[in-house]
């Protein structure tokens, strides 16, 4: 349906973990540090994730020997990828996106827990035509 938000419930839990992060730990870690503090806050809210899985990418419908390995794939169906800079660019952007078009998962979550005074989101959602 046209107007309907993809995965909406998934993806207002992933981003209400994202921002009890940063509320707890603010900006100014390194992306490790947020990346250890998802996992944990992702298994307390019982939000279903593998960290760095392994995710096969496809060229013409072939697979290809690389992986990629983001940084959480959420119900089996979002890409997660977060970040510690001062601000998103559009080379994370491409990357989330291009990470979409190889896997073919429908839904992409880029968050930067190192933007001030707040956390920083973007959803990307993969889809016919899907491009930067």
């Amino acid at each position: 349906m046209e107007g309907e938000i993809i995965l909406k419930g998934e993806s207002y839990r992933i981003i209400g973990a994202c921002f009890e992060v940063y509320k707890e730990m603010g900006s100014g870690f390194l992306e490790a540090v947020y990346q250890e503090c998802l996992a944990l806050e992702f298994a307390e809210q019982g939000i279903p994730f593998v960290e760095h899985p392994n995710l096969l990418l496809t060229f013409k419908r072939r697979t290809l020997n690389k992986t990629y390995e983001a940084d959480f794939l959420c119900f089996d169906q979002i890409i997660v990828e977060i970040k510690a800079t001062k601000n998103l660019t559009d080379d994370y952007r491409a990357q989330t996106i291009n990470y979409l078009k190889a896997t073919g998962h429908p839904l992409g979550l880029l968050v930067n827990f190192g933007h001030y005074p707040q956390l920083e989101y973007e959803r990307f959602v993969n889809q016919p035509g899907f491009d930067r």
